[in-house]
């Protein structure tokens, strides 16, 4: 062979090219490309999208890349809508972005600097919804080389790891495998191919496409080796090798006794026992740094399946240095990558990056260019949190929470827990005694409120570290503040691993354990909903509500959108025993675990079904921000400025139960009405700043002389005025701590 290029093997892979094609259909650096992007195609994140445009979030990966994370070039920041970025609507479900030369395109005019792939997220105008619904964002596109080119049309496999055992193409042991290689070339064609198996010649041709077809039934489980070998016409010569692992039969075995989902640790701190319910699956590898990130056989997991739907697959993995964080995955079928559902810590190549090193010290580094999708992280011998001041703390009783709801993203520009723990004393002397914290569970992104949740077992790092949320709560139980968790058990989103484990079709499959098909909740339905009649659902949901009470010392939660637990269709407004004994069962499973935890339920059903509620021991949010917003504007009209549907017994309730709020986090601020809104009279005027603050200490007398608990949403007491929607709902709203040093505000 007198001429060689560099090596490139083109991935056809379904996540990829099912979703994205281009014009021409091998570009190169030289070529003026449109992307055409098929929404109804691979994970259909935006199929049946109602808008008329969509945006790239677009950059490269060059031959300077360390890792498919390390975009290059982008053109634009995340929630920058530019037109340059802008995609056309062509069809249903079919849009395109003209790129025309990428190198002009992304501004790239170092010509050493090679193009290899085309980056994109593609999303709707505020990144709410994205063109991946599996949460895994990120689609690449291949740049070609000008030159000869082979492709390996088939076996499917994705090499962008750097080795091919860590993604290997997978065949049972008696199976056959159909191979197709083909070329690519530019002003050329080419003039033979050969397939080769550990050096040995299988076949041969002289046209551009060769197959083959592998009998796996020939060979011992492992991997199998292949390189293909082509040269065109003008003697340019390349070759791509890819791996087919042939799968060990099942072996069925019992665990040990006591096992249960989840990451088992065991009493010589060497050996863990890793176990995954996932039935209708064919094989599971357990991949990790402990070996490589490689498949490998002692790594197929063993299977316990006395009936189909009691599959546990588990393994038992020794050798492990004490101390030591390891991160891993599950590889199921070979195609799905997941982190384990009840793993404690969360590790994300993409959003770990914008992590500060003060809020999260000592971060482990994700596994870059070994895998792709979150890992999880299992450790030997941790080090135990002690609690300083369980013994002497005494919860709040239920019936006089004051509670203050806050975001620690827009509360502190540190946004961690350490920051929180310096700010008890502003909150104590507000004379509030617990405090609910928006979801801290492991969300979908960094700047989130929180109710698109994925890991239910571990906290998000964006706020800091586990060992920093505990010596948070630590620190309020000392004060005697309870702290409560807000959790949303009624959806997940498309990272979640349970959602990610039966994905077809744009959403949970038939086989999914835990989701229902198509959500019940016909008006109001947010991510993938839980089938709360599940079995395997109410065992979720049990060990989650237990861990974080005996885990983190939680004194309760905030229960979000618990009307939609419930599988009888509607938009929820209508009296449903079955929702009731549902939440009934959720409750008593709890207060089995700690008889006097806190259970607040974000309801708004209707009153029969809350007062019956109320009585099991629920308390239950209370709407009032618009009765208070009307009076605090000066309206004065009785039916809207009417607080009595804020105290529990207008509501004929028997117990104190009900949370009364004026604000909370889904509701537009007051003083922000106050001052677009307020009434006038004379020399009166409620837009005026002293004025609409005046309203305010109005509102609140009447507000906290209410029976019962109540609630405050963050910096309501210093007026806060920036609308819920500047500039969008969930956006980062300013941190307004200097309103403190504001003489009227502070006197609110």
């Amino acid at each position: 062979m007198k001429h060689t290029i560099p090596f490139i093997l083109i991935l056809f892979a379904s996540w990829a090219t099912a979703q994205v094609s281009s014009v021409p259909p091998y570009p190169t650096e030289q070529d003026s490309i449109t992307i055409i992007f098929d929404a109804s195609q691979g994970d259909q994140g935006l199929m049946g999208f109602a808008g008329t445009e969509i945006w790239a979030h677009t950059g490269v990966i060059t031959n300077r890349s360390t890792s498919p994370s390390d975009w290059r070039y982008v053109i634009a920041d995340w929630n920058e809508n530019t037109d340059k970025a802008k995609l056309s609507k062509i069809g249903t479900d079919l849009w395109q972005l003209n790129i025309g030369y990428p190198r002009q395109y992304y501004g790239i005019t170092d010509a050493n600097e090679r193009i290899e792939e085309l980056a994109f997220v593609f999303r709707d105008y505020n990144g709410s919804q994205t063109g991946r619904a599996d949460g895994n964002v990120d689609i690449f596109h291949d740049l070609f080389h000008p030159g000869f080119t082979i492709i390996v049309a088939a076996p499917e496999v994705d090499l962008r790891f750097g080795h091919s055992l860590r993604s290997p193409a997978f065949t049972g042991p008696d199976d056959t495998v159909e191979v197709v290689i083909t070329s690519a070339a530019i002003g050329t064609r080419a003039d033979s191919l050969w397939l080769y198996l550990d050096n040995t010649l299988l076949a041969g041709t002289d046209q551009d496409t060769l197959h083959y077809t592998f009998f796996s039934s020939t060979y011992n489980p492992g991997p199998q080796h292949f390189q293909a070998v082509g040269q065109d016409t003008a003697g340019l010569a390349d070759t791509a090798a890819f791996a087919l692992f042939i799968s060990p039969p099942v072996n069925l075995a019992l665990p040990p006794p006591e096992i249960r989902p989840g990451i088992n640790y065991l009493d010589d701190d060497t050996s863990v026992i890793l176990a995954l319910y996932a039935p209708y699956k064919d094989f599971v590898v357990v991949l990790g740094d402990f070996n490589d990130w490689q498949v490998d056989l002692p790594y197929f997991m063993n299977k316990h399946a006395p009936d189909l739907d009691s599959t546990l697959w588990w393994l038992t993995l020794t050798g492990l240095t004490p101390g030591t964080e390891y991160a891993f995955q599950y590889l199921v079928d070979g195609t799905i990558r997941i982190a384990d559902p009840y793993t404690e810590k969360v590790l994300d190549g993409w959003n770990d990056s914008y992590i500060d090193p003060w809020t999260y010290p000592g971060l482990k580094a994700y596994p870059t260019g070994k895998t792709s999708e979150p890992t999880a992280v299992l450790e030997t011998a941790q080090s135990s949190f002690i609690w300083q001041h369980e013994d002497s703390y005494v919860r709040p009783p239920k019936e006089e929470l004051v509670i203050y709801e806050l975001l620690i993203r827009d509360f502190l520009a540190l946004h961690d827990y350490a920051t929180l723990i310096d700010t008890l004393d502003y909150l104590e002397n507000l004379g509030i005694n617990a405090i609910e914290l928006m979801p801290v569970n492991e969300f979908e992104g960094n700047l989130s409120w929180g109710y698109n949740p994925s890991f239910y077992f571990a906290p998000d790092k964006y706020y800091g570290s586990a060992a920093s949320l505990k010596a948070f709560i630590d620190a309020c139980h000392e004060r005697g503040i309870a702290v409560l968790m807000d959790i949303v058990l009624n959806h997940s989103y498309g990272q979640s691993p349970l959602v990610r484990l039966y994905w077809e079709g744009g959403g949970p499959s038939s086989e999914n354990p835990w989701y229902n098909t198509v959500s019940p909740n016909t008006v109001f339905s947010w991510g993938y909903d839980f089938d709360h009649q599940s079995a395997y659902t109410r065992a979720f949901v049990d060990r989650v509500l237990s861990y974080w009470l005996t885990e983190y010392h939680f004194d309760g939660y905030r229960l979000d959108f618990t009307k939609g637990f419930t599988n009888t269709p509607g938009d929820g407004s209508n009296y449903d025993p079955s929702r009731i004994a549902i939440l009934e069962r959720i409750a008593d499973r709890v207060w089995e675990t700690d008889s006097t935890a806190i259970l607040i339920l974000e309801h708004f059903g209707g009153n029969q079904e809350e007062k019956e509620l109320s009585d099991h021991g629920f308390l239950l949010w209370g709407n009032s921000n618009y009765n208070y917003g009307e009076a605090a504007m000066g309206w004065n009209e009785f039916e809207k400025s009417d607080f009595s549907w804020g105290y529990f017994k207008s509501r004929t309730w028997t117990r104190p139960h009900l949370v009364t709020y004026m604000e909370s986090h889904d509701e537009e601020r007051l003083m922000y009405k106050n001052l677009q809104y307020g009434n006038s009279s004379g020399d009166y005027n409620i837009k005026d700043l002293a004025t609409a603050l005046n309203r305010q200490k109005l509102a609140a007398a009447f507000f906290l002389t209410l029976p019962g608990p109540k609630m405050i949403w963050q910096f309501g007491e210093l007026g806060y005025d920036v609308s819920i929607d500047d500039p969008c709902r969930v956006c980062d709203k300013p941190i307004r701590w200097n309103y403190y040093a504001d003489t009227d505000r502070l006197k609110l």
